[in-house]
């Protein structure tokens, strides 16, 4: 399994929102320069998460994007799936998608569905404030 650029940028320009956010808009001009984004492919991106509520954007000359809550409170996993989708390893571990004939007895489809598990636990456990937290530790220590 591997995370398409929708999921990876997509993460990058949202922890960089949170980063700069302090309770004003960011425009996305400023956030595709940090992360070093196309800012086309950053609105298209934004235009998926401001319709899951993930973020809220504020127009005119001042305006840019708000994260929708607090960062303690928007998870990897909620942008994540905004932008990829569900994330299994295998198509047989997603939900309402086992038409498998094999399900049954199918030996792999265990441990697909461990992986899945272990991807969903990390992915649901770290939010945006964990992300800024574990980027000031790293900073400080350069």
């Amino acid at each position: 399994m591997k995370l398409s650029t929708k999921g990876r940028y997509g993460l990058k320009a949202m922890f960089e929102l949170a980063l700069r956010e302090e309770g004003n808009p960011v425009p996305l001009k400023y956030i595709a320069q940090k992360q070093n984004l196309s800012d086309q492919y950053l609105e298209q991106l934004f235009s998926s998460l401001r319709r899951a509520g993930l973020i809220k954007s504020v127009r005119g000359a001042q305006g840019g994007y708000l994260l929708s809550k607090d960062p303690s409170k928007i998870t990897v996993g909620e942008i994540l799936r905004v932008l990829e989708g569900p994330i299994a390893p295998s198509e047989c571990v997603l939900e309402g998608e086992s038409d498998c004939e094999k399900s049954d007895y199918c030996v792999t489809k265990v441990i697909w569905e461990k992986i899945k598990e272990s991807i969903d636990s990390v992915i649901d456990s770290v939010t945006l404030k964990d992300m800024i937290e574990d980027h000031e530790k790293r900073t400080k220590l350069i």
